[in-house]
């Protein structure tokens, strides 16, 4: 539960950094943006290297199920755009994948 919250926590650094880059060049918003951006993406590298998985590879890969879905939550509580259904069989599918990383047998 602690490194599912830790991705949570995460994403939604990294969402929120790439999105002060987005704000900036699609939407016309003030460099001043990339400031808390930048410091957004910093405090997301840093929150993975606090991850238990044994390699940085494998914490990316199930990090990345829980970003998909913080992205569409983003999208839709603060872009307004509501997800499709093929988005939640996406998510599903992505989901199924981090599952079969995360708790699939290790052969050595």
């Amino acid at each position: 539960m602690q490194t599912l919250a830790l991705y949570v926590l995460a994403s939604c650094a990294e969402i929120a950094g790439c999105f002060s880059f987005w704000a900036w060049l699609r939407l016309g918003h003030t460099p001043l943006w990339l400031v808390p951006g930048g410091g957004c993406l910093v405090l997301f590298a840093w929150l993975l290297t606090l991850s238990q998985a044994d390699h940085a590879g494998r914490a990316y890969a199930l990090y990345g199920g829980v970003y998909i879905i913080t992205s569409f939550l983003w999208g839709w509580w603060v872009e307004g755009v509501r997800p499709v259904p093929s988005d939640g069989l996406g998510v599903l599918l992505c989901l199924l994948g981090a599952g079969v990383m995360l708790y699939g047998p290790r052969l050595s």
